[in-house]
């Protein structure tokens, strides 16, 4: 018999998905483009750490979205 340390959890079927909207996907792209290198970075680095995977959580679909308005704005700079 194999045997695994880890209980397989049930999705909570009732919970509500944090998800940007639109509109502030925007916002939050318009913000990003004035600040400075280093406070971008900082961003970046902190949206990473939110989304890494977990024995137990995937990350949320708004650390997600943060973390690609932040990777698009490096993007950007990068040209």
């Amino acid at each position: 018999m194999i045997e695994c340390p880890v209980m397989a959890r049930r999705p909570d079927i009732n919970r509500q998905e944090d998800i940007l909207s639109p509109e502030d996907l925007k916002a939050l792209g318009d913000s990003g483009a004035h600040l400075c290198p280093s406070s971008v970075r900082n961003f970046y680095e902190r949206a990473k750490l939110c989304c890494r995977i977990s024995d137990r959580d995937f990350p949320s679909a708004r650390a997600i979205q943060e973390l690609v308005q932040a990777w698009k704005l490096l993007r950007k700079w990068r040209f």
